[in-house]
C-alpha cells in the first residue's frame, strides 16, 4: 500500500538523505549501479597505476637519476602492472558487462543479483588488501608476473609477496563469481526469440570472455596456492634444489596470462563491432564471421602460452609448436579487421567521437573534412594490424633462443637493477 500511496495525487515523496543515498549505493543489487561502481573503481585504480607509471618514467628520464631507489622502482613496477591488469582494465570491462549485457539481451537483471554485488565487494576487498601493503611498508617487489624463485622466502623474506599472493587470490574469486553469473545470464535470460546468432556481437565477445575467465583463472589460482604452501608450510614446489621446478610457475602463470590478454581485448573488439556499423550507417559486414573469429581467438588463446617462455630451454619441438600457434592466432584477428574495413566501405560515415576511439587515425581525427570517408584511404586500425608483425616477431623468437638456455634457478636482482622480463614483453600474440 505504501508503494502505491507514493504515486497518489497529492502524496508527498520525501527526498532521500545523503546517508540514505550512500546506503542505497552500498547495498544495491541493481546491475546498472553495480556497473557504475565497477567503472568508478576501475578509474580510481587507473589513476593510481598511472601515477606509478609516471614516477617510473620520471626516474628513467635521464641517466643516473635518483628520484626513487632501485627497491622503490621494483615496487612501483610490480604494483603498476598488477593494478593495471587486475584492478583497472578487467573491472572496466566488468562495468560494461554489468551495465550492458542485461539491456542488450532483454533481461531485467543478471541471473544472480546478490552474487553480482558480492563479486564487486570482493573485488574492492582484494584491491584494498593489495594496496594496504603501502601502509604496512611491505610493497610487492617481485614483478607483476611473480617469477620463481624471487617469490621464495630466500629472496623475499618480508610479507610483500604475501600481500600480492593473497590479493590476487581474492581478485580471482571475484572474477570467477562474475564470470559464472554472466554465463548463466546470457544462456538462460535472453528475451524470447533472441537466439544465439541473433545476439549482438558485443554480447558474443562478452560470452567468450566469460568462458576464458572461468577456464583460465583456476590455473593461476593453483599456482598461487602452491606458492602459499611454499611460503607458509615449507613445501618446495618451485625449488630446484629439492626437486621442484621454477618453470612450473611460469607454465601455470602464462596458461592464465595469455588467455588474460584476450580477456582484456575481446570486450573492446565487441564494442568496436557495435560502434563501426552505427557510424557507417550500414549493417556489420560478416557478423557471423566476426563471431566465429572471436570464438577461434578464445580457443587458440589457450595454445600459445609458451611463447612467453622461448628463452627457458623447452626444446625445438615445443618452440616450433608454439611458434606456429602464435602465427595462427593472428588469422582470426585479421579476419575481424577485414570485416571492420568492409563495414566502412561505401558507408555514410559520421565522424564523431565514438568513431575516433574505434578507428584511431590521425588524418581523420585532425581534419575529417579533408579525408575521404572511403576505407580505401590510408586510414586504418593501426593497433590490431600491428599484431601481425608482432605475432611473427614473437614466434620467430624461438629461433634466436633455441641455442641459449637460460638458468632456471632464479636469483635476486642486483641492488642497482630494476626488474624487466623478456618473456613478459611478448604479450600481443
Amino acid at each position: 500500500m505504501a508503494t502505491h500511496a507514493a504515486f497518489m495525487p497529492g502524496a508527498k515523496v520525501e527526498a532521500p538523505t545523503f546517508w540514505g543515498a550512500v546506503a542505497s549505493w552500498l547495498t544495491t543489487v541493481d546491475h546498472k549501479r553495480i556497473g557504475i561502481l565497477y567503472g568508478s573503481s576501475a578509474f580510481i585504480f587507473f589513476l593510481i597505476a598511472g601515477t606509478e607509471a609516471l614516477i617510473m618514467r620520471l626516474q628513467l628520464a635521464r641517466p643516473d637519476n635518483t628520484l626513487v631507489s632501485a627497491q622503490t622502482f621494483n615496487e612501483l613496477f610490480t604494483m603498476h602492472g598488477t593494478t593495471m591488469v587486475f584492478l583497472a582494465i578487467m573491472p572496466m570491462s566488468a562495468a560494461f558487462f554489468n551495465y550492458m549485457i542485461p539491456l542488450m539481451i532483454g533481461a531485467r537483471d543478471v541471473a544472480f543479483p546478490r552474487l553480482n554485488a558480492l563479486s564487486y565487494w570482493i573485488f574492492i576487498s582484494g584491491g584494498l588488501f593489495l594496496h594496504v601493503s603501502f601502509l604496512a611498508k611491505a610493497v610487492p617487489d617481485g614483478g607483476w608476473f611473480g617469477y620463481a624463485n624471487l617469490t621464495s622466502h630466500q629472496f623475499s623474506p618480508t610479507h610483500s609477496i604475501d600481500f600480492w599472493m593473497f590479493g590476487l587470490q581474492i581478485l580471482g574469486i571475484s572474477s570467477m563469481l562474475a564470470g559464472f553469473n554472466f554465463l548463466v545470464t546470457i544462456i538462460n535470460m535472453r528475451a524470447p526469440g533472441m537466439t544465439l546468432m541473433r545476439m549482438p556481437v558485443f554480447i558474443w565477445m562478452s560470452f567468450v570472455t566469460q568462458f576464458l575467465i572461468v577456464l583460465a583463472f583456476p590455473a593461476i589460482t593453483v599456482a598461487l596456492i602452491l606458492l602459499m604452501f611454499d611460503r607458509f608450510f615449507g613445501t618446495l614446489f618451485y625449488s630446484p634444489a629439492a626437486g621442484g621446478d621454477p618453470l612450473l610457475w611460469q607454465h601455470l602463470f602464462w596458461i592464465f596470462g595469455h588467455p588474460e590478454v584476450y580477456i582484456l581485448i575481446l570486450p573492446a573488439m565487441g564494442i568496436v563491432s557495435e560502434v563501426l556499423p552505427t557510424f557507417a550507417r550500414k549493417p556489420l559486414f560478416g557478423a557471423p564471421v566476426i563471431i566465429y573469429s572471436g570464438i577461434t581467438i578464445g580457443f587458440f588463446g589457450f595454445g600459445v602460452w609458451s611463447h612467453h617462455m622461448f628463452s627457458v630451454g623447452m626444446g625445438p619441438v615445443a618452440d616450433a609448436a608454439f611458434s606456429i600457434t602464435t602465427m595462427l592466432i593472428a588469422v582470426p584477428t585479421g579476419v575481424k579487421i577485414l570485416n571492420w574495413l568492409c563495414t566502412l566501405w561505401g558507408g555514410s560515415i559520421r565522424f564523431q567521437t565514438p568513431l575516433y576511439f574505434s578507428l584511431p587515425c590521425s588524418r581523420w581525427a585532425a581534419s575529417p573534412a579533408s579525408c575521404t570517408p572511403r576505407p580505401r584511404s590510408t586510414c586504418s586500425r593501426p593497433t590490431p594490424i600491428s599484431w601481425w608483425p608482432t605475432s611473427t616477431t614473437c614466434s620467430s623468437g624461438a629461433r634466436s633462443s633455441a641455442s641459449s638456455r637460460a638458468p632456471t634457478t632464479g636469483g635476486r636482482r642486483s641492488p642497482g637493477s630494476c626488474w624487466t622480463s623478456d618473456s613478459a614483453s611478448c604479450t600481443s600474440g
